[in-house]
């Protein structure tokens, strides 16, 4: 029989100093387990939810799962991973992200006592000269220790100060709620260390370090990100979920069936009914089985039977004149810009009533469209209604 700590190290990447998680939990007490996010968009996605998943198993055994939203450290970019520092969002729209995490972590944590979220805002907007006291506590040499500052260095690509100051501030946030342990993926490995050795400056045991697998995006390339556009949102609709896991790389399934859903891929199935395995129990476990029963079947009738989705949402149009400027109606459908409409239409990408929209002339009779559906894509449907 396996012990807590085999039991909480399975899947892991590495659990770090070797033995140290043992001895943290042979003390016989809730042990305070640190993740910090940064709200630097609106929606967590399933990459998150491999770490999410590994916390979820320390609350099972009875321990504190401490999230920190970094609302601070997002201003400053976290360039982990990256040849270029990541964009600065507004407070405004850190804090808008940030509103967002809370309800969409719970679908994996439990939110009860054993769950514990804070702001990192909350102690690391200090003044001057407690950072002056923090920051001394660091070397330049320590810092060009990290992989993607010494590469964009040897590439002649500038590193700011502030972007060096990222990995003290996150480390910092383990010294401000003692941590125990902390998770992160392997590109955190240098800030989980960082945060390990200003607690001993501080006079702290420093933390256990665990470090689960990233897992790769429907491009089976990169890292999920929502910056690379690869993502699977966990709010994202079942229907997209879906269609979205449909997308996947054959090559990524043994791996996405392993950190999302802890098994293997089912022996004796193909490819084609693994990722439709695969892509059910997704949308089963954030929207529930109904929903991955419709979610199914919605994508066989348009993508294999080629029938329209029962419910199309009806826009209301004003025909000025009695005609209609495509771009506009496009526009008004769908969004983005006229030039972008007018991009889709040159290529065969708008469709009404199943058969390519053609780009000239641009102004068409109003009547043309009434009642008639246009689709965007392969997912979006808009039917027209003159008013």
């Amino acid at each position: 029989m396996e012990s807590p700590a085999q039991f909480l190290a399975r899947n892991a990447v590495a659990v770090r100093p070797e033995g140290a998680l043992e001895k943290r939990l042979a003390e016989g007490r809730p042990l305070r387990v640190k993740l910090g996010l940064d709200p630097t968009a609106p929606d967590l996605h399933l990459g998150h939810t491999v770490v999410l998943q590994k916390l979820r198993e320390f609350q099972d055994l009875g321990h504190t799962v401490v999230l920190i939203v970094g609302d601070y450290t997002a201003r400053v970019g976290d360039p982990s991973g990256r040849s270029a520092t990541r964009p600065v969002l507004s407070p405004e729209e850190i804090d808008e992200h940030a509103q967002t995490y809370l309800a969409q972590a719970t679908k994996v944590l439990l939110d009860d006592e054993r769950l514990e979220v804070r702001r990192n805002s909350e102690w690391l907007d200090m003044p001057m000269e407690e950072l002056f006291r923090l920051i001394r506590r660091v070397t330049v040499a320590q810092m060009l220790e990290r992989d993607d500052f010494a590469k964009r260095m040897a590439a002649a690509e500038p590193v700011s100060l502030l972007e060096m100051l990222y990995p003290v501030l996150q480390g910092y946030d383990s010294v401000a709620i003692r941590a125990d342990v902390e998770l992160g993926g392997t590109d955190q490995t240098f800030n989980l260390f960082m945060g390990r050795a200003l607690q001993t400056s501080y006079g702290q045991p420093p933390q256990v370090v665990l470090t689960v697998p990233l897992l790769n995006g429907i491009d089976g390339e990169r890292k999920m990100s929502k910056s690379y556009g690869n993502h699977i949102g966990i709010t994202d609709p079942p229907g997209e979920m879906y269609g979205k896991t449909l997308r996947l790389p054959d090559a990524e399934l043994e791996n996405w069936y392993g950190l999302l859903l802890g098994g293997s891929v089912p022996e004796g199935v193909g490819p084609r009914d693994a990722k439709r395995a695969l892509a059910r129990a997704l949308v089963r476990r954030f929207w529930g089985e109904d929903a991955a029963v419709e979610a199914e079947a919605g994508f066989d009738q348009i993508f294999i039977k080629h029938e329209l989705p029962d419910e199309i949402e009806e826009v209301a149009l004003a025909a000025n004149g009695g005609t209609l400027h495509l771009p506009e109606v496009i526009v008004a459908l769908f969004g983005g810009s006229r030039s972008e409409a007018r991009r889709k239409l040159a290529q065969g990408g708008v469709k009404v009533d199943g058969e390519p929209l053609p780009a000239d002339p641009l102004d068409v009779p109003a009547a043309t469209l009434d009642g008639r559906v246009l689709q965007m894509g392969k997912r979006q449907y808009r039917r027209v209604r003159i008013s």
